[in-house]
C-alpha cells in the first residue's frame, strides 16, 4: 500500500481552486496554479507566492551551539550577529553534501536552522550524532508554515499589511515578531528565486490567514500563487542549486561552485574540511557548468554530456528557459572539459545534441 504523501498547513487552501499537486519528496504539493510559465513571468515583472511549509526547522541552542554548528557547517557561523542569516553547507568525511541549509543568528546562543524538507530526518540526526558539549537540537517543524513572497513588487505588497520598516531588512537579515495583519512571524529577506522578496515563518493557522491577506492585498500589484515547477525554473536561471540535483552526499559544495561558503581558513575544524582541502590543493576533479544548446532539444537531468567519445558528465538540471527562451542546463563534468565556449554533446533520446558551455547564473536580477 502506498505511504500517505504528507500535506502542508495551507493544502486545502489551494487545492480546491484548481492547483495541480504533484508528489515532491513524500510531500502533497502544488506544482503549478495558472501555468508554470505564467508564474516564472510573474515573480520575475510583478510577483509571486508560495507556500513552502514543507521545508524543515530546527533549533539549535545552549553555550556550546556557536562551537557545535562551526563543528558542523562550512561557513563562519562565528561571523553571526543577531539578525543576520547565513548560507552554509554540512558535508559528511569525504567533503559530499549532508544538505545546504540557512542559519538565523537569534538572541544569545540560540539559532534558527532552515534545512531542505526530504532532508529533515537525516539532518537532525545527523546533528544528534554530531553533538558535543551543552546543546540542544529541537525539530521544531510541525510549529511553523512557510510563505516565499517573491518578485519586484515584493515589498511594496508586504508593506500595505504591516507597520515594520521593510527596508531596513536588508538582504540575509531577518526580523522576529512582525505584525503582519494582525499575526506575528518571522521575516527574512531571503528566498530561492534570484529576484527581491521575503520568507515569512509563521504559526500553521497564521500563516493560513497569511496567504489570504497577501494574495488579496497583492492583487493589483499582480501577485499570483506560484508552484514548485516555478520556484525550480527561477532557481535554477539564477544559479541556486536544488539538493539531490546539484548537491548530493558525493558531490562536494567545491564541485557545485559554493566555495564562496567553504571556508577553510576558519579557526575551527569541521566535518569534511580534510577532504575539501585535499580537492583544492590537488585540483577539483568534477565542475558544475551551465549548458546552452546548439541543436535543437532539452538537456534534462541525467542525460550524459560527451566530449568527443568521452563521457564526460551529466546534466544536473536542464529546461527551456522561460526568461530567455534557451535551452539550457547544469551539468557536473570533468574539471579539465569545463571552459567557457567548449563545445560537448548531450545525449537525449539516444541522439547526441551539441551544446557549449557558459557562464553563469543565466539570470541576474537588475539592482536599479
Amino acid at each position: 500500500m502506498a505511504e500517505e504523501l504528507l500535506r502542508t498547513p495551507l493544502f486545502d487552501l489551494y487545492s480546491a481552486n484548481g492547483a495541480k499537486t504533484i508528489d515532491f519528496g513524500g510531500w502533497d504539493l502544488p506544482v503549478q496554479f495558472s501555468g508554470i510559465k505564467a508564474e516564472h513571468e510573474a515573480v520575475r515583472t510583478r510577483a509571486g507566492l508560495f507556500d513552502v511549509s514543507h521545508m524543515g526547522e530546527v533549533i539549535v541552542e545552549g553555550p556550546d551551539s556557536t562551537k557545535f554548528l562551526q563543528k558542523l557547517v562550512t561557513n563562519d557561523v562565528s561571523k553571526l550577529t543577531e539578525g543576520r542569516a547565513q548560507y552554509t553547507v554540512m558535508c559528511n568525511e569525504k567533503g559530499g553534501t549532508v544538505d545546504d541549509l540557512l542559519i538565523y543568528k537569534m538572541s544569545g546562543d540560540k539559532y534558527f536552522v532552515v534545512v531542505n524538507a526530504a532532508n529533515t530526518e537525516k539532518d537532525v540526526n545527523w546533528m544528534n550524532e554530531h553533538a558535543e558539549g551543552d546543546v540542544t537540537i529541537t525539530d521544531v517543524s510541525p510549529d511553523y508554515a512557510l510563505l516565499a513572497l517573491q518578485g519586484p513588487n515584493a515589498e511594496r505588497i508586504l508593506s500595505k499589511l504591516t507597520d515594520e520598516p521593510l527596508a531596513e531588512i536588508k538582504f540575509f537579515r531577518f526580523k522576529e515578531g512582525v505584525d503582519i495583519a494582525g499575526k506575528k512571524a518571522l521575516v527574512s529577506r531571503t528566498g530561492y528565486t534570484g529576484e527581491d522578496g521575503f520568507e515569512i515563518y509563521a504559526s500553521p493557522d497564521s500563516a493560513r490567514a497569511l496567504w489570504k491577506d497577501l494574495l488579496q492585498a497583492g492583487e493589483s500589484d499582480g501577485l499570483v500563487p506560484a508552484g514548485l515547477g516555478a520556484r525550480d525554473t527561477l532557481r535554477f536561471e539564477a544559479g541556486l542549486p536544488l539538493y539531490g540535483q546539484e548537491l548530493s552526499d558525493d558531490i562536494s559544495p567545491l564541485e557545485a561552485g559554493l566555495g564562496f561558503v567553504v571556508k577553510l581558513g576558519k579557526e575551527e575544524d569541521f566535518i569534511g574540511k580534510s577532504a575539501l582541502a585535499a580537492q583544492k590543493e590537488e585540483g577539483i576533479p568534477r565542475k558544475l557548468v551551465g549548458l546552452e544548446m546548439i541543436d535543437k532539444g532539452i538537456p534534462r537531468t541525467g542525460y550524459a554530456v560527451y566530449h568527443g567519445e568521452e563521457k564526460v558528465g551529466e546534466v544536473t538540471t536542464g529546461t527551456q528557459s522561460p526568461t530567455l527562451g534557451k535551452n539550457i542546463g547544469n551539468a557536473l563534468i570533468k574539471s579539465e572539459f569545463a571552459n567557457p565556449g567548449e563545445e560537448v554533446e548531450v545525449e537525449v533520446r539516444k541522439r547526441r545534441l551539441k551544446a557549449k558551455i557558459v557562464e553563469t547564473p543565466f539570470y541576474k536580477r537588475s539592482k536599479s
